[in-house]
Formats: C-alpha cells, structure tokens, sequence
C-alpha cells in the first residue's frame, strides 16, 4: 500500500564534494577551475525540490570550508540537511572533471580517504531513511566497509518502513578497487531496488551484452525490478515495466556545453513522475502512453541541464521544462 503520509518525498544517502570544473585559462596560461557542489544524490534532490517534492540528503562532509560551502549549497537548494554530518578529521572529497569537446567528462578524485566515505551506520538518523515515500542511493556510498554498512543499513530500513527504493549504479572506476568488487555491490543494489536507473554503458559492463534490450531482459529475469530506466545519452531514453517497453527520443540541443547532472536530472524527473502518479501503483497499472510522456519529460530536463555549467545550483525549474515541453 502507498504511504502518503510521509515527511518527505524522496530521502537520499551518498556523497557530497566538491568538482572542479574548467572555467577557461589565466592569463599565465593556466586552466581555471570553478568550485561546483556536486554529487549525484544531492543533484536529484535539487530537481525534486524544483518540481515541487520535500527531500533530505543523508551523508558527510569535512568540517572545512569546502564542508561548508557545500552544507550552505544543499540548504539554498531546499533539502533538508537533518542527515547531513561532518568529520573534523577527514576533508571533503573532490573531483576535478575535464570535459571533451563534444561534452563527455573524464574525473579525478581526491578522496583517499574523503568525508563521504567515513559516513558510519550509527550516524544514519533511522527516522528520516523511515518517513519518506522513496528512498535514493547509488554505488559510491559502497567503495568502502564502513559507508557500506551505513548504505546497507538505510536501505533495510527503508524497505520495512515501506519505501520505494531507487537505485543508480552511478559505477566511477577510479573508485573501486576492482570492478568485480563494483559488480558486488551493483548486485547488491539490484536486488534492492525497486526503480532502476541504469546507463547504457552500465547495462553492457554489468551484463556483457551488447544489446541493451537482452541485458535489461537478463536483469528483469534475475532481479524483477519493477521499473527499470535505460539513459542512452544523445540516443534517448527506455522504460521497462512489466510487458511494456517505451522509448523516447533524446532532446539535442546545439549549445550544450556538458553532459554534468544529465543523468541525475532525468533520475529526479522519473522519481517525480512516479509519485505523482501514485508511487507503488503507477509501477503496477502505469500505461505506455504514462511512460511514453514520463520519459518525454526527464529527456527535456536533462537536455536543460546541459546548457549551464554544474549542476546541483542549476537544476531547470519546473515551468522551464513545461516551456519546453510544448
């Protein structure tokens, strides 16, 4: 049964650092970095706060001005930070992103360890990850045992408060390792979730097959996954549910500068979508003409997204996407 009475909408555990972005040279010839707060789960919270849903973000960050910075940026985007900690002996993590010319990101992190990493199961407030509608992770918050616990945690008590529960794999290589240590807990995810967004070069690595339509079908058939979202980059969009299969068209657009908060920018629009067409049921008795116009409606988001230079600060509002949905 839906739970409509929950505090918030969307709860989300998982990293929150700061990427540095290129922002041109100096006159010395030196590249130029912008400090952007970043992390995917923050990302998806800011787009649902744009569209109207109450989020609160679960994580840690170090008590440094970075820290700092970021708290004050997750707050200015309207989520809650009850979950938010800070470690006084670990700094914030960073990633330093280079983008290619036609807009594809390559990551550099500093994070040996990072803040988010030392996030403990003990400093999960169980009351939050228990009064939310959806709960959101990905697979950073699980390159290391003690976040890990924590992740795991969060999401078993989730699951028993009655949440959905939405995984984005989310896989950084330079993160892990090893990635047959990543497809553990990728596995792990899957067998959790109820909504799955998953990337197309995801799909290929985890299953080994070069067909999206034939590794979806062997995730359907190992994990039975309610709702599983294929994100094709400039290629579009796929719904998978039940029987159905929808696929939507991707938005180009010819001043798109990068691709950073794309991905999370549909996951958020799917997650609203899913709420507001009553959570656990649109996920039994959704129509292909209801994910045809879900897709439809992530794919402009994110098409958004590219234009501008970050991400968590520029999520588009929810009368930009209606503008452009025309």
């Amino acid at each position: 049964m839906e739970q409509e009475k929950k505090r918030y909408d969307v709860a989300a555990l998982g990293e929150l650092l700061i990427d540095f972005t290129e922002n041109g040279m100096s006159e010395q010839g030196n590249p130029l970095f912008e400090a952007n707060p970043g992390g995917a789960p923050c990302n998806v919270l800011a787009m649902l706060h744009n569209l109207g849903h109450k989020t609160v973000f679960i994580g840690k960050v170090g008590d440094d001005m970075f820290g700092r910075q970021l708290a004050a940026a997750v707050e200015e985007a309207g989520i809650d930070t009850a979950g938010l900690c800070r470690d006084r002996s670990v700094h914030t993590t960073l990633a330093f992103v280079h983008t290619a010319p036609d807009g594809d990101r390559d990551f550099s992190f500093y994070r040996n360890p990072g803040a988010d990493m030392m996030l403990t199961e003990d400093e999960v407030d169980g009351e939050l990850v228990r009064d939310c509608r959806i709960f959101h992770f990905g697979t950073l918050s699980m390159t290391a045992p003690g976040c890990r616990a924590a992740t795991r945690s969060a999401v078993r008590q989730a699951k028993e408060a009655g949440a959905l529960i939405s995984f984005d794999p989310n896989i950084r290589e330079p993160l892990w390792e090893s990635m047959a240590e990543a497809k553990v807990q990728v596995e792990y995810g899957l067998q959790q979730c109820d909504i799955l967004k998953i990337s197309d070069n995801e799909i290929q690595w985890f299953t080994g097959e070069e067909d999206f339509d034939r590794g979806i079908g062997l995730l359907q058939e190992r994990y039975r996954i309610p709702l599983i979202l294929l994100s094709m980059g400039k290629d579009g969009s796929r719904a998978y549910c039940r029987q159905l299969r929808v696929e939507e068209p991707s938005v180009i657009r010819a001043d798109t500068i990068e691709t950073t908060g794309a991905g999370d920018t549909f996951c958020a629009c799917v997650l609203h979508s899913v709420l507001d067409r009553g959570g656990r049921d649109f996920l039994e008795n959704g129509t292909e003409e209801e994910f045809r116009q879900m897709l439809a409606f992530a794919n402009r988001a994110a098409s958004i997204i590219t234009t501008r230079k970050g991400a968590l600060r520029v999520m588009p509002k929810r009368e930009e996407i209606e503008e452009d949905f025309v």
